[in-house]
């Protein structure tokens, strides 16, 4: 039997002057009598020997190293181990031992040096709806006008706050939260752990959901203007909150000035052939706009334009680095449907165009956070460099609706075992360096999604199960609003329900759990930093261990009856003074005890 560990984080890797110490641990019966360390330099596959140590860890580990030479190659260090013996030869990468070369997005992964946003890994993001979180007192006129809604072909609607929401004129139906609601629940949410905050869309633009920009350089007036903006900046400084915008860059609303569907301006696109922005969208030969996924008062951006790409992200005053700059100073965009981004009505040349958005918001604000929007696989993406992070639905938020209420996204049937769910999301991790995992932006649900409370339907039981999983997985992990308090709602509208203030109606053992972990986080660099190694995943039961120089932390999720399980030896595991920190259940000798349907999580040094 043999087996190896390692992880791109300390212990195992070590930077000692303009060279990367990066160590594997062996035992077993049949030790390989030799190990080659394979690495890339620019591009060229090299084999590096490997060193045994002379002494050996308990148990009889063997220790290997060798060296990276960081002064030549990317900064991003691909590598995995080839163990040789006299008539075979092994390979092992982060999913395990292979008979074959491993493909290189399989490898481990390393960025030396890391230019992405080194604060992110360090935050707890809170998404907000800007209409449904919290309502201001006074308020301006403007912020209840009544106004026709083309698209939905009727006036908006104003509602009270507690009103119930209904399935009818879901996009025109307006409650009145704005920014200055924000700003006056800031303590709020620093109590809860919060550090940073993802608007939904707060530019001018008709609908509730802002994704129909109307003018992409002002805030819309329902939601206090770009004074409330600026005041909501301010506050979230003092409070050492981040604050990223969602940048709407593939479609404008049909109202837009450059489009002007309704004739409310000149020289609109839509129906002036002669537009000085008509090349700016993409019209078939009949001359009917190109819009997204049939929506008509979503006209499609169209990137073949120089003057449009010169004012959406290159040129020095676009819309990308504006918000980025002062007074403003946003700390990041989250990108809408970027995978959808292009040219001639669809997504030719996207990777071009989001990587250019990237590198012009960097230009401008180099610790900038740049997140795409991805329902699907995110990594030909992230691997080009072309976004800092993805939402990770892909690999973390699906995987756990299968694994914990059976689901997938379609709401279709995905009964998946522990084993199942573990190689998925480890699949998935393999293909990103360590530190773009760090910076995924992990979700249980969003506006665009049921809420999760909701999806696990007579499973409610195993919520708190996955409230554990988000703040301990690899990952920044971000609360949608009303999340916290166990808010549910099926599909859009049902999803972006009014956040319920009166304290009656708020579970507080559920937002009691929720502060709990996001201190736990914030105390523990394993959490924000550590590489992650599936320990035990079988039938009902998944277990993980976090790994951060010498600190530890263990996670168990059972997501059914009580039971023991008994681990394989692990010298990840090998640590003094194993303190449960969250949960129930026992760890002794290698056992671990669980309750019925729990989340536990221990932690040593």
């Amino acid at each position: 039997m043999l087996n190896a560990w390692h992880l791109p984080v300390a212990p195992f890797v070590k930077q000692h002057q303009q060279q990367l110490i990066i160590t594997l641990w062996l035992s077993g019966t049949s030790l390989p009598p030799r190990v080659t360390l394979r690495v890339e330099i620019d591009n060229e596959e090299m084999a590096v020997a490997m060193h045994r140590g002379r002494q050996t860890l308990e148990n009889g580990v063997t220790v290997w190293r060798a060296a990276i030479d960081l002064t030549c190659g990317q900064p991003r260090r691909r590598y995995s181990f080839k163990l040789l013996w006299e008539d075979r030869q092994l390979w092992f990468t982060p999913q395990g031992f292979s008979r074959f070369p491993p493909a290189k997005l399989e490898q481990f992964a390393i960025d030396a040096p890391d230019s992405g946003p080194a604060w992110v890994a360090d935050q707890v993001f809170y998404q907000i709806f800007p209409d449904r979180f919290a309502r201001s007192q006074p308020r301006s006129a403007d912020q209840d006008n009544v106004y026709f809604h083309h698209a939905a072909g009727q006036p908006i609607v104003l509602c009270d706050w507690d009103e119930p929401l209904s399935g009818e004129a879901g996009g025109s139906t307006f409650y009145g939260g704005d920014l200055d609601g924000i700003s006056e629940k800031l303590p709020y949410l620093k109590k809860l752990g919060v550090t940073a905050l993802y608007l939904n869309p707060v530019f001018v633009a008709p609908s509730v959901h802002k994704y129909d920009t109307e003018d992409y350089r002002h805030v819309d007036p329902q939601f206090g203007g770009d004074e409330a903006l600026l005041r909501l900046r301010h506050n979230t400084q003092k409070m050492n909150m981040r604050l990223i915008l969602d940048g709407v860059f593939n479609h404008t609303g049909d109202s837009h000035a450059w489009f002007d569907r309704h004739n409310r301006a000149t020289g609109g696109a839509c129906h002036n052939p002669d537009s000085r922005w008509r090349s700016w969208y993409s019209f078939d030969e009949n001359g009917h706009a190109r819009d997204w996924l049939g929506y008509a008062s979503l006209p499609k951006l169209d990137y073949q334009s120089s003057t449009l790409v010169e004012e959406m992200y290159q040129g020095e005053e676009s819309i990308v680095r504006h918000w980025l700059k002062a007074p403003w100073n946003m700390d990041g965009w989250r990108l809408d449907v970027v995978h959808m981004l292009g040219e001639d009505g669809g997504a030719r040349n996207n990777l071009r165009h989001v990587t250019g958005i990237t590198q012009a918001a960097k230009a401008t604000q180099p610790q900038a956070y740049m997140v795409g929007e991805h329902f699907g696989d995110a990594r030909q993406w992230l691997q080009a460099d072309a976004e800092d992070a993805a939402m990770n639905y892909r690999g973390f938020t699906l995987p756990v609706w299968a694994f914990l209420a059976n689901s997938d996204m379609s709401r279709d049937p995905q009964n998946m075992d522990a084993q199942t769910c573990a190689a998925w999301m480890d699949n998935y991790r393999a293909g990103l360096s360590h530190q773009q995992q760090l910076r995924m932006f992990n979700q249980l649900d969003s506006h665009d999604t049921p809420r999760f409370k909701t999806v696990l339907g007579k499973d409610v039981a195993r919520l708190p199960l996955a409230v554990v999983w988000l703040f301990c997985w690899p990952g920044t992990p971000c609360i949608y609003y009303g999340d916290e308090v166990g808010l549910d709602g099926a599909n859009d509208p049902f999803c972006r329900k009014p956040f319920p203030w009166d304290k009656k109606r708020q579970d507080a053992h559920l937002l009691a759990l929720y502060s709990r972990m996001s201190a736990l986080r914030a105390r523990n660099q394993a959490l924000r930093y550590g590489g992650c190694q599936v320990i035990y995943a079988q039938e009902n039961v998944l277990v993980f261990a976090r790994v951060y120089r010498q600190q530890r932390v263990l996670v168990a999720i059972n997501r059914s009856e009580a039971c023991e399980v008994v681990l394989e030896d692990s010298p990840l595991l090998r640590a003094k003074n194993w303190r449960l920190k969250e949960g129930t259940g026992t760890l002794q000798d290698g056992v671990l005890t669980l309750s019925a349907i729990s989340a536990s999580v221990w932690s040593a040094s």
